[in-house]
């Protein structure tokens, strides 16, 4: 199951977001503390909808925390076993470049700082970010982890989700 790791959120709208899309792509979610809200928060109801009682969660005091509930995990495209994304604006390459495990978890950081560098710099090549023109800073928190998951549950053949759509009231004309 690929996992979605959102390192110290801070505006509930957007975790409450991706919270609904990983319900709706089978995906875990892992939150860092300290979070900018309480997780209580109406809004991350209202932006998760009916699905956040669905969500599988996952909650942790600090980075270093999350890093010891998870010791078989390897930045980057290297080695055995799940691997750990780290999604930037900074990186030197983008997350097309970069071939997704089943497994793996990608980290998305606060929304008014993004991943510290202090976690990035050692794993260059775990870095991936979104191309974007170069006077934007960077694209909100729901949309890049929306983009950058599809992209991964893609190149996974989209494993154990739905893989035909169907009308409500009609059905589909084929001829």
């Amino acid at each position: 199951m690929l996992n979605i790791v959102l390192h110290e959120p801070e505006i509930p709208f957007n975790t409450g977001a991706i919270g609904r899309t990983c319900v709706a792509a089978g995906v875990r979610l892992h939150l860092i503390e300290p979070f900018g809200f309480i997780l209580s928060d109406r809004y991350i109801k209202r932006a998760g909808m009916d699905y956040w009682d669905r969500l599988d969660l996952t909650k942790y005091v600090d980075y270093e925390a999350f890093l010891e509930a998870h010791p078989d995990l390897t930045p980057g495209g290297s080695g055995d076993g799940p691997h750990l994304w780290f999604a930037t604006t900074k990186a030197p390459q983008t997350y097309a470049d970069v071939r997704f495990g089943p497994d793996d978890f990608i980290m998305f950081g606060k929304e008014s700082a993004g991943i510290p560098e202090e976690i990035l710099a050692p794993y260059p090549d775990a870095c991936i970010r979104i191309p974007m023109f170069e006077d934007t800073r960077s694209l909100n928190l729901s949309n890049s982890a929306a983009i950058i998951l599809y992209e991964a549950l893609r190149q996974n053949d989209f494993a154990s989700l739905e893989k035909t759509g169907q009308l409500h009231r009609l059905s589909w004309n084929r001829q």
